[in-house]
């Protein structure tokens, strides 16, 4: 009996270093939506971005009822109003209005929904195509590999925006040609970084032994291959939306991406800068709604590749439990410590 309490109360003495562990590893572990708000709060510049991220989708979203006016409304009378904070600044154009006298404010808002659906859609149609090029030429190898990627290799080496500038001006510029040209030029890096990928995946055991067991292609590019290609695909995705952004403003203000009586911040640009010196207004405040966004994009895109990446998981969960173990034994010490003699 002596014996089996002797037992027993070693065993419920765990030592204290042990609990710390497990408290801090079970603190450090992140759980479901907490646990990504928790990930994301930790990296300020991140959580900076994804705010202004999500400002721009409710801005695009309800446009409507957010823009004071219609952005293509015009009144001469109220031409060159400046900004509220500047002299002659009027709180009805609560960033002033262009040369047309139209609304700032409403164009701004109305051309974050422009830039977003450009984005996401460009976005899509490119990613979905060269990631299925690099998937077949990745995984079959051989002459399809040497053909498709010659292929990739002369577009690349074609001038992306001599190709985009002769497209729109045979065609004529739209929404959805600017879409259409900006995936055209812009899937070829989504098959080079996939096929790359492929080739160094395809030479692992557990994709050997799916192809031994019989396991369709399709099969083993969706459970075995795709989900390597999560992580770098999609820091790809988010740092290509970012120059998607600054692409469709360049073809805007080149006249060649969205036509009036649309709106856009490129655009505006165009539109403002021959009047840059009376009303700086005009170029500045789109141009800072386009360096935001795509500032925004790239500090998210940083955060996304460490989050979706496990080797940089595993790094950061190492530190955060080290971090939590320490702060412990330094409170642990401080409640320890004698109080001095009076």
């Amino acid at each position: 009996m002596v014996d089996q309490s002797a037992e027993n109360s070693a065993a419920s003495e765990t030592p204290s270093h042990e609990t710390d562990a497990a408290t801090a590893i079970a603190a450090a572990t992140p759980g479901g939506s907490a646990g990504f708000l928790r990930e994301l709060w930790a990296d300020k510049p991140a959580f900076f971005g994804m705010l202004v991220l999500l400002l721009l989708v409710f801005m695009a979203v309800f446009a409507p009822l957010l823009a004071p006016y219609d952005p293509a409304d015009q009144s001469l009378r109220d031409r060159l109003v400046p900004p509220v904070w500047q002299e002659g600044g009027s709180w009805a154009h609560v960033l002033g209005t262009d040369h047309l006298g139209r609304d700032m404010l409403s164009r701004i808002i109305y051309g974050a929904r422009i830039s977003l659906v450009v984005g996401v859609a460009v976005v899509a149609l490119a990613g979905a195509f060269g990631v299925a090029i690099g998937l077949v030429a990745g995984y079959f190898g051989g002459r399809v590999d040497m053909v498709l990627m010659r292929f990739v290799d002369t577009l690349i080496a074609f001038p992306g925006l001599l190709l985009a500038l002769v497209i729109l001006a045979v065609i004529g510029p739209s929404i959805t040609t600017v879409i259409i040209v900006l995936a055209l030029n812009g899937w070829m890096v989504y098959a080079r970084m996939t096929r790359g990928i492929v080739l160094s995946v395809r030479q692992l055991p557990y994709v050997d032994a799916a192809e031994m067991v019989g396991s369709r292609f399709s099969r083993v590019i969706g459970l075995h291959i795709l989900p390597n290609l999560i992580s770098p695909l999609l820091t790809l995705g988010i740092l290509e939306f970012a120059r998607i952004v600054l692409a469709e403003a360049a073809l805007s203000f080149l006249g060649l991406g969205i036509q009036p009586p649309a709106t856009s911040w490129g655009l505006d640009v165009a539109s403002g800068k021959d009047y840059l010196f009376i009303a700086w207004w005009l170029v500045t405040l789109p141009g800072l709604a386009i360096a935001i966004t795509v500032l925004a994009i790239n500090l998210v895109a940083s955060w996304a590749r460490v989050t979706s990446d496990p080797q940089e998981r595993e790094k950061r969960f190492a530190r955060g439990v080290a971090a939590r173990l320490r702060r412990r034994q330094h409170r642990r010490a401080a409640v320890r410590s004698p109080e001095p003699a009076e």
